[in-house]
Parts: structure tokens; sequence; C-alpha cells
């Protein structure tokens, strides 16, 4: 229990790394939470210091679930503390905890007065690893969304709500295998649920029409 807890642990601070701020910090010596819609997450990054950077932070911030999973998951060994009933072996089970972990340390992070981001770049980081096919798709729709209406909100809480349909519609119409869906699909449905939670303000500025949109230009200093 105490490896375990351990991990968890270690995986929250990561998942906490505020790897907006610190770029943005670096880049143009701000704090992102004081400019733009004031999230300290990767899309208000793309508003306040363009693209490149915004991409940077994205691609940081999914890291940070993909180590907790494949690096510190690893610390495990013993048994498992509780009766695993789902199809996944122990190790897998700690990786997806693992995972949850790192993306509510970035939702709530203990280094920025438990405000993060929103936490999709961290769940995708961390959920390819496990069900890799429908990431990738997820993430197809993400960037075909992004492009076509430039609200990364949207994108985001599209893929979210695709996750679980993509799993479905594979597992059920296509006859795909995909490994422990009976458990990591009530998973992903909780995870798309708390993603539209962290997204609600960005949902309600969307149907008031007064969502920012996202620029591909570069940013002047």
């Amino acid at each position: 229990m105490l490896n375990l807890l351990v991990i968890l642990i270690l995986s929250y601070l990561i998942g906490s790394i505020p790897t907006s701020i610190i770029v943005s910090k670096i880049v143009r010596g701000i704090d992102i939470r004081e400019h733009g819609s004031g999230n300290a997450g990767g899309s208000n990054v793309f508003r306040v210091l363009g693209w490149k950077y915004g991409v940077l932070v994205i691609i940081l911030d999914a890291l940070k679930g993909s180590l907790a999973v494949i690096l510190i998951a690893r610390l495990y060994f013993g048994d498992f503390p509780f009766p695993n009933q789902t199809p996944f072996d122990d190790f897998t089970l700690v990786q997806i905890m693992a995972g949850l972990g790192a993306v509510i340390g970035h939702i709530w992070t203990i280094f920025a007065g438990f405000k993060g981001g929103k936490g999709i770049a961290t769940a995708l980081g961390f959920l390819i690893t496990i069900i890799t096919v429908d990431m990738l798709l997820a993430l197809g729709i993400f960037i075909l969304v992004v492009s076509l209406s430039r609200y990364i909100s949207l994108g985001s809480i599209t893929a979210a709500i695709s996750i679980p349909l993509i799993m479905i519609v594979r597992e059920n119409i296509f006859n795909a295998d995909v490994v422990g869906y009976h458990t990591i699909l009530p998973f992903s449905i909780l995870l798309a649920v708390l993603i539209i939670y962290t997204h609600r303000n960005n949902i309600q500025r969307l149907i008031q029409g007064v969502e920012n949109k996202i620029s591909l230009k570069r940013k002047n200093k």
C-alpha cells in the first residue's frame, strides 16, 4: 500500500509541474495566468505567446502523463493491495492510476495554488500509452476541429467525448479487440466528464459566441 501511495504522490507531483507558467516566464518574463484567459494551460499560451510555444507546452504537458505511466509506475513492486477485478494485470492498473494522478496534478497543481490547466494534454500523454489507436484517432479529431474552428477548447472537448465513442465503435461495430474494454471504457467516460467540467467556462463562452480563437500568426514582443 505504501509503495502505491508513493507512486500516486510522485505522479501527482510530476503532473503538477506548471509548464505553461515556466515557459511564459522564460520566454516573455510574464505569468501566463495574468494574461489571456488566465488559465495555466497550453491553449492560453497559444493565444498569448503564439502557436510555437503553445505546441511546446502541450507536448510538455503530454510528456508528464507519459512519464507517470512509463517511468514512475515502474517503481511499483510487490502485490497489489486490493483485489484486481479488471482485465488488466496489476502493473497496467498501476499505470492507469499513475496517469490519472498526473492529470489531477496538472488540473490542481500544488505549485500554483491548486489552479492549473484543463488536463487534456496530460490525459492524452498517458492514455496514448494504453489505448494507442483510440487516442491517435481522438488526436486526429482534435486537430481537425481546431483547424476548422480555431477553438482549442472545442477541439479538446470534442476529442475527450470522442474517446469512449471511438472505443464503442471499434469494439462493437468493427469487432476490434480493445484491451480491457469494459474497464477502460467507464474510466474514459469519467475522464471525459472531468475534461468537460474543467472546460465549463469555455463552454459558456462558446455558447455566448465570445470564446477566443487561436491565431497561427507570430506574437509580437
